[in-house]
């Protein structure tokens, strides 16, 4: 059995009770064989970041559930026959959490004399095993407030943004300074986001 995540976008016009209907078939299909559900989170409806289908609004789920590769087939061959179901995505689950958030390495609190030593110094080494920090601009690097990220979530709408920029492109390693190991899950990520509506493929996107 393997952990998979499903994002549905259903018609803003279906209320709950409907795609829970619609739900229970599918994950009865995905689950065949001795599978389960772990979660489903319903994020209701969300404006789109560009027009699906005509539409400007969906009615996101996102579900978690284990099952077999082979089950998967019959279930993604009934959820493309759905008409109500304008998107989907199923990908293997690497410990994201259903949310739209991602998951913040763990630092100790400093004192203060080491909190404006930092700042006084740069560190200009690149470590692979280290959680990527954001750093923008041209020549002298700066880094984001707040705790490294050690899960770079998909779903992560703020976080995605602050590697785009202003059109809508992926900012190169030679601006953000992460390690290429990053670079590779960022710009996954920013595919899938991009699919799901939840960030425009370009920022003139007229919603």
């Amino acid at each position: 059995m393997r952990l998979y995540e499903v994002v549905y976008i259903f018609d803003a016009a279906l209320d709950e009770a409907a795609v829970n209907e619609k739900l229970e078939r599918f994950h009865g299909l995905a689950v065949l064989g001795g599978g389960e559900v772990v979660s489903v989170d319903h994020w209701g409806n969300r404006l789109l970041a560009y027009p699906v289908n005509g539409k400007k609004t969906g009615y996101y789920v996102v579900a978690q559930f284990k099952a077999a590769p082979s089950s998967l087939p019959e279930f993604e061959r009934i959820v493309k026959l759905d008409e109500s179901l304008m998107r989907y995505l199923v990908v293997l689950n690497e410990g994201e959490p259903t949310t739209g958030m991602s998951i913040l390495a763990q630092r100790p609190a400093k004192p203060d004399s080491a909190v404006r030593e930092d700042e006084d110094e740069e560190d200009e080494e690149e470590d692979e095993d280290k959680p990527p920090e954001f750093s923008g601009g041209r020549g002298r690097r700066r880094r984001i407030d707040g705790p490294a990220i050690e899960l770079l979530n998909y779903k992560d709408v703020a976080t995605l943004s602050r590697f785009l920029t202003e059109g809508g492109k992926l900012l190169p390693k030679r601006t953000t300074k992460v390690n290429a190991r990053f670079q590779r899950q960022l710009s996954t990520a920013v595919k899938r986001a991009r699919y799901l509506a939840l960030i425009p493929y370009v920022r003139d996107h007229e919603v």
